[in-house]
């Protein structure tokens, strides 16, 4: 039924800015986007507030689920959406936090299709190929989910865990374009560049979220019916900060991601452990970092580290590594 989805995965050329990636505008025919779109698990109707949206979306065969950016409590959510504070425990870089559904029981014709499509070999394979992935080393993670105003990831690569992902936007509302809800896909200011080549130096690093200050978005994903295949790399910089009334329509998308079968373990590095700033009012560099931080940095990490050092000597670098 959809196999001419494949054909134009299978034939694309790949857009290497602001990384590579492969980008499709109408990815469905007009038949079947259509019936996506008027499929009653989509096309949710208009709620007087976030209880009764909560009711419809559960009874319509969607789940709350795990994901960054989000929790799981709604009742902790719904407190919160109602003018209550963001939760302590919340990330460092977050203003906010969502909540994401998915669809774990479609009834519709079309959706029950393209949840057979998503998961079956053809469709997998071919993602993979395009980014030369074996999809035997990889197991699937991919459904139809809406993710409720607040949702916020900051700008990131991805973890290493992850050896691909993409996203299609099958959004009900017909200015959906227009909100604040969309996937940034975005590259580093020149000065904060060190961040992706720390990451593309140091393997036994993870990668982690950074501050929206430090990037610059080259494209945004507002196109409804359009695709985003990526690999996970150390610039494959994206992020989402949705701010938008969810009561009238939600944000949704064809979601998945590949994950490597085995992977091994990682130093874990914060974003305040990647935040060196150049001050003109200190012109020191603090002894005691190196020797804090040699042990506990790869080869690779400590030859880096020591460029940046010697490259100018007013700069001030805050790294606290941990496991």
């Amino acid at each position: 039924m959809f196999d001419y989805v494949i054909e134009r995965i299978k034939n694309a050329e790949l857009t290497e800015a602001p990384f590579r990636h492969l980008y499709l505008e109408n990815l469905f025919s007009p038949e079947h986007f259509a019936e996506i779109m008027s499929a009653p698990e989509i096309r949710i109707p208009a709620k007087r507030n976030d209880a009764d949206l909560f009711d419809a979306l559960f009874s319509s065969g969607y789940k709350i689920v795990n994901f960054p950016g989000c929790i799981t409590n709604q009742k902790k959510y719904i407190a919160w959406h109602e003018g209550g504070k963001i939760a302590a425990d919340s990330h460092s870089l977050c203003e906010a936090f969502g909540i994401t559904l998915r669809l774990e029981e479609p009834s519709t014709e079309i959706l029950l299709k393209i949840k057979d499509f998503l998961s079956s070999d053809a469709f997998n394979s071919a993602i993979a190929d395009k980014f030369d992935i074996p999809l035997a080393e990889t197991f699937l993670d991919n459904g139809i989910q809406k993710y409720l105003d607040g949702y916020e990831i900051s700008p990131h690569p991805d973890n290493r865990k992850k050896a691909l992902t993409f996203m299609v936007n099958i959004n009900p509302d017909p200015g959906s374009e227009q909100r604040e809800h969309h996937t940034h896909y975005l590259a580093l200011k020149p000065e904060y560049q060190y961040v992706s080549s720390f990451w593309r130096d140091n393997s036994d690093c993870e990668t982690c979220w950074i501050p929206w200050d430090w990037c610059e978005t080259e494209f945004l994903q507002s196109k409804n019916n359009s695709m985003v295949i990526f690999s996970p790399s150390y610039d494959t910089i994206h992020g989402v900060r949705a701010r938008y009334d969810h009561l009238a329509a939600q944000r949704t998308q064809l979601y998945g991601n590949l994950w490597f079968n085995e992977t091994p373990d990682l130093l874990r590095v914060d974003w305040e452990d990647l935040d060196i700033k150049t001050t003109a009012q200190n012109k020191k560099v603090e002894l005691s970092l190196k020797d804090s931080i040699a042990g506990l940095l790869p080869k690779r990490g400590r030859r880096f580290l020591k460029r940046i050092l010697k490259r100018d000597s007013k700069t001030v670098v805050k790294v606290r590594l941990k496991k």
